[in-house]
Order: C-alpha cells, then sequence, then structure tokens
C-alpha cells in the first residue's frame, strides 16, 4: 500500500479550485432555484425575474385546472391546458361588409382577457387587404396589430384576448370593383359591432 504522500498529484485541481468550483456551482444553483424553478414550479417569485420571463404562470394554481383559465396570468396556462373554461356563453356571428374600390370597414368585438373565438372570413369578388388588431379602453388612437395581410381572400384562425378592450379586423378594398367580406366567428365574446 502507498503513503498518501506518495502519489502523483500532478494535473488534479487543487483544494482551492475545487472549494472554488463549488462555491460557483452553489451560487448558478440557488440564482436558478430563486428565478426559475420556484416562480415555474411553485408560483412563488422573489424577485420578479419569473413573472417577466412568464414563468409564474406555469406554478399557478389556475394551469393546474382548480380555477378559471380567463384571467389575464393564465394566458399561457390556459394555452398549456386542455380544457379552457368561461363564464360567458357560447355564441355564433356572422355578418358581411360590403367595401367599394378604396373603402375600409372593421368589425369589432369587446373582450376581456383571456376570452377566445374561431373566425373564418372570405371575399367574395377580389382582395383586400386587413389588419387584425385590438386596442384597449380609452386607448385613444393606440392600437396593437396581431396579424396584417394584403391582397387577400381569405383567412381562417383563432384568436384569444391578450387584455381587456376590442378586437378584431380593419379591411380595406384597394382593387377598382366593390367586394363583400363574409365573416363567422364562434367563441366566447360579446358580440360583434361596426365602429
Amino acid at each position: 500500500m502507498k503513503n498518501i504522500s506518495e502519489l502523483n498529484t500532478e494535473g488534479l485541481p487543487s483544494t482551492k479550485s475545487l472549494i472554488k468550483g463549488t462555491l460557483i456551482a452553489l451560487v448558478i444553483g440557488i440564482s436558478l432555484l430563486v428565478t426559475t424553478i420556484l416562480p415555474a414550479e411553485y408560483a412563488i417569485d422573489p424577485t420578479g425575474i419569473g413573472e417577466k420571463m412568464g414563468l409564474t404562470v406555469l406554478g399557478s394554481p389556475e394551469s393546474s385546472g382548480t380555477e378559471s383559465a380567463s384571467t389575464p396570468s393564465n394566458l399561457l396556462g390556459a394555452a398549456l391546458s386542455p380544457v379552457w373554461r368561461s363564464e360567458k356563453a357560447y355564441r355564433t356571428d356572422s355578418t358581411q361588409v360590403i367595401l367599394q374600390p378604396g373603402q375600409g370597414a372593421e368589425i369589432k368585438s369587446k373582450m376581456k382577457p383571456g376570452d377566445n373565438f374561431i373566425f373564418s372570413w372570405n371575399v367574395e369578388g377580389g382582395v383586400v387587404s386587413f389588419d387584425m388588431h385590438g386596442e384597449p379602453p380609452n386607448a385613444g388612437n393606440e392600437f396593437t396589430s396581431y396579424w396584417v395581410g394584403r391582397n387577400q381572400s381569405s383567412a381562417n384562425g383563432s384568436f384569444g384576448a391578450p387584455f381587456e378592450g376590442t378586437h378584431g379586423w380593419y379591411w380595406e378594398n384597394s382593387g377598382s370593383t366593390p367586394v363583400t367580406v363574409h365573416l363567422t366567428m364562434s367563441g366566447f365574446y360579446d358580440g360583434i359591432y361596426r365602429p
């Protein structure tokens, strides 16, 4: 048996570098625990970073299905959950908008965060440019565009309101003949109107 003092220590880290590496790993581990794991798993966010990164939604009771998924903080959780619940009744609306050459028009719906609908629209007689957007109450001329398109004859999809306000479409006929936009939407929202 060899004496410990006779072992070749060449190439092995020193005790000082082992302690330094262990301390660095400990600091990184604690940082990850506080900034990501606690917010994501338990909705505990002592630094506020987890909320900014959207991690607190994952650990909230709503994402586990114990509360309504229509709360603003649960938009991501609603997308992860196979069940989305609403206190609003399911509805379906259909309308049409006739646009002369160079004319534009809007169709809107008042919605709360988490309200959602499935939509389908098509253009009879040509194509349109469109802007699907929303604005919070009393926003003046400020709005958020979700989807902008040019020379489109149809669009289909689903939409979930990220904030309270009015959400919908602006269509514009840039052609030389009248067109008719036919819209059908179904879901959980407060009806449609033309501003």
